[in-house]
């Protein structure tokens, strides 16, 4: 019988990693739709991912399937085929490639979860496959310049701060659901506007536009592929990318570059910067914006008290 977890040491895998000279490609996908047996599902994810030296974090709900992955290039078409005929849901999935394949994820994890994204919602009549209209990046980049239209950002702060479109809203709460709850509050005169809401790859926000709908809203849309999309879609086609600064990512790399403003500043000095890092005492892990000469100065703690601590 196949074991289907990971027996090998974090520590030493994320070694193996870093001395891997196989070319990746991260990939992130994500499917709302009806799984009746979440332990069966995820076995056979494990089983086939595993197989294929796949890397990464893959949720598994009642609900749907989440998940941001690394796969060596050579094996990309056969996962993808393995999605794609694994349930009719999946056929013609869209997998959001990053925008840069430095190195993402050292061990495979694949979770059964009550929900692929933890959103609070309890309504009985909630439908979340009602959702908002999806926008290619030439009708983005339209909306960017109508001023009638409101963006939202519907990421965590420490997202939004290193990068977002100008003007979006930032929606300040500490989790997905106390955003859902406070979106609806700050919104609630705009219920007839144009309303754009985005994220990292798309599934908080197409969750988002499905909640606003649900609550009397009109005009709903959301980027396809959120951010990552837009930015792919834009560059094949020839369009200004209007996405400002970098975009925070779940894993080893932090965040990938999309353009050159730096929008944010070191914690320390006040100085422009967008490098996150966590803080080097184990016992804070802060993460937080760190400049090159702070990073040094402070020997990548987030104060002097957790330096003296190291």
């Amino acid at each position: 019988m196949s074991i289907l977890y990971n027996i090998i040491s974090k520590k030493e895998l994320k070694k193996r990693m870093f001395f891997e000279k196989e070319p990746r490609l991260t990939l992130s996908f994500y499917k709302y739709f009806t799984i009746k047996n979440t332990q069966e599902c995820r076995d056979e994810f494990y089983k086939n991912f595993y197989k294929y030296n796949v890397l990464g974090r893959i949720y598994i709900a009642t609900e749907g399937i989440n998940a941001q992955i690394s796969v060596p290039k050579k094996y990309y078409f056969f996962i993808k085929k393995f999605l794609y005929n694994f349930n009719l849901e999946l056929n013609n999935l869209r997998i959001n490639k990053s925008l840069n394949n430095e190195k993402s994820f050292w061990v495979l994890s694949v979770k059964i979860r009550q929900k692929i994204v933890q959103d609070g919602i309890t309504e009985k009549f909630f439908n979340p496959n009602n959702v908002g209209i999806y926008l290619k990046a030439k009708e983005v980049n339209l909306m960017l310049n109508d001023k009638k239209t409101i963006f939202i950002d519907m990421r965590n702060s420490y997202e939004y701060a290193i990068g977002h479109f100008k003007n979006a809203i930032e929606i300040k709460s500490l989790t997905f659901r106390e955003q859902l709850k406070n979106v609806i509050r700050l919104m609630k005169n705009a219920k007839n506007k144009k309303i754009v809401m985005y994220c990292t790859g798309g599934i908080r926000c197409e969750k988002a536009t499905a909640w606003m709908l649900f609550n009397g809203f009109k005009n709903i849309f959301h980027l396809e592929g959120g951010i990552i999309g837009y930015v792919h879609d834009a560059r094949k086609n020839g369009f200004p990318v209007l996405f400002k600064g970098k975009n925070f990512v779940f894993d080893n790399r932090m965040s990938e570059k999309i353009s050159d403003d730096i929008i944010s500043f070191c914690k320390q000095c006040g100085q422009p910067s967008d490098t996150y890092i966590n803080c080097h005492y184990n016992f804070c892990h802060l993460l937080f914006i760190q400049c090159e000469n702070c990073s040094i100065n402070f020997k990548k703690c987030c104060s002097l008290n957790c330096m003296r601590k190291i």
